[in-house]
């Protein structure tokens, strides 16, 4: 990742666009402080309902409560 200075950054701000869309991170300060990260823009991918719902069985079925009720974990503060 390389540094820039808040001021370098907005003279050169296109150029540094140009950079980030080609895959580099820029993080850009302000006396000497990081204060913001230029990062390619990367969509969300959304995943099927039906992936999501199997991940959510599998994980029921690795993580048990062993006898506890989610009311009484609820109680105790532990959810």
């Amino acid at each position: 990742m390389q540094t820039v200075g808040a001021r370098e950054a907005q003279t050169y701000f296109n150029r540094l666009l140009d950079r980030v869309a080609q895959g580099e991170h820029i993080v850009i300060t302000r006396r000497g402080a990081p204060v913001a990260v230029l990062v390619p823009y990367c969509p969300r991918r959304r995943r099927p309902f039906k992936e999501v719902r199997q991940k959510l069985e599998q994980f029921r079925q690795l993580h048990r409560l062993e006898g506890l009720s989610l009311r009484e974990l609820i109680q105790e503060g532990r959810m």
